[in-house]
């Protein structure tokens, strides 16, 4: 007995029902159900990889307060300028801007002063193309208007500090706590308080180079070695340490 055909569009319709129920089976399979990240096994163990110092072109700037019934600099001012203008010897990689305000009550007493600033400058050994003066406006017009002095220079910086990505006590929301992980704040102030009071910021990528010997130090080591003389220096009975004797 023979069974009528089925229709070729029903045919078509199952045969894809079936290949679609098939690849949601095998997809299924591969399916991830836990959605959890770990944000914290990101973060490297080393402060100093979590907070690295970067040496950088930054500005330094300082303010100098003027009045409006008094030019010029006083005491105080002109040492700081004068400081100001040794470090820039020394560490300035750019020209000196002094901002000068313009159409404030202050405005002539602080072209008094930038005249005075300019010439510490040219006594301290500073070329006049080196410096730069332009005027500008404060913001707050309440705010006293201060003439300006900045020059680039290379820096260290490190941070910012204060971030706190997780918890530090045991939470969901740590996911470090059991691996017994640092927290991703820990050893930031440090970094920046380096980065900070240090002179050269070269010194923390290579080392300085070698400067020459001293000869007449080198002069007497060398007569006493060939005379066959101890070469240490002599010390004083001050500098000379001895033991404690107490409990003997």
């Amino acid at each position: 007995m023979t069974h009528p055909a089925m229709p070729r569009p029903f045919s078509r319709a199952v045969a894809a029902a079936l290949a679609a129920a098939g690849l949601a089976l095998a997809l299924g399979g591969c399916t991830h159900t836990s959605r959890e990240t770990s944000i914290t096994g990101s973060i490297p163990t080393d402060y100093r990889q979590r907070h690295p110092i970067v040496v950088q072109e930054a500005d330094r700037t300082i303010d100098i307060f003027v009045g409006s019934g008094r030019g010029g600099l006083t005491a105080s001012q002109r040492a700081e300028v004068s400081a100001l203008a040794r470090t820039w010897l020394r560490e300035g990689t750019g020209t000196i801007i002094i901002d000068a305000p313009a159409h404030t009550p202050n405005a002539r007493a602080a072209a008094d002063a930038v005249r005075e600033i300019r010439s510490l400058f040219a006594a301290a050994g500073i070329p006049p193309r080196g410096v730069t003066t332009r005027p500008y406006r404060p913001t707050d017009p309440r705010q006293l208007a201060t003439v300006r002095v900045t020059y680039p220079r290379i820096t260290a910086v490190a941070g910012p500090c204060g971030l706190w990505p997780d918890d530090l006590g045991p939470s969901v929301k740590n996911k470090g706590y059991l691996d017994n992980r640092p927290y991703y704040n820990l050893g930031c102030a440090s970094q920046r308080n380096l980065a900070a009071m240090v002179d050269n910021p070269h010194d923390l990528v290579q080392p300085r180079a070698e400067t020459p010997p001293y000869t007449a130090r080198r002069n007497v080591v060398f007569d006493k070695y060939r005379q066959g003389q101890g070469t240490a220096a002599a010390l004083s009975e001050n500098e000379k340490a001895q033991l404690s004797k107490v409990g003997q």
